[in-house]
């Protein structure tokens, strides 16, 4: 997964824990493409201030993540969700019985491990 969006995601699942000075901060960086020297002048902290905030938010939000797993599990189920869509798309009203009853056995299977799991 692209980096950038793996961030963007854990601040997404995550960022209401961060304090407010952090989340303002981190969300300028993450959400508005600030860089640490632009974030430094608009908190009026020093480069590396702004710089040790950013890493500490990313480990911050790397080990709420290692724990809760919840990015993880949203990017599975959005993958099999992904493959329920194809699948029920490959379903032709003329299509032979047996290959839409093949269709149908996949997307119930599918479903039954999303429940299962999750």
């Amino acid at each position: 997964m692209d980096r950038i969006v793996e961030k963007s995601l854990l601040f997404d699942f995550y960022g209401e824990l961060l304090t407010r000075h952090q989340k303002e901060v981190y969300g300028e960086y993450i959400q508005e493409d600030v860089s640490v020297t632009e974030l430094a002048g608009l908190f009026g902290i020093s480069r590396q201030g702004a710089h040790d905030m950013v890493r500490r938010c990313e480990k911050i939000l790397s080990g709420y993540e290692e724990r809760l797993h919840l990015v993880d599990h949203y990017l599975k189920i959005k993958k099999m969700v992904k493959e329920i869509h194809r699948t029920a798309g490959e379903i032709s009203p003329d299509a032979d019985p047996s290959q839409i009853a093949g269709k149908v056995a996949r997307i119930t299977e599918i479903t039954n491990d999303i429940l299962e799991q999750y």
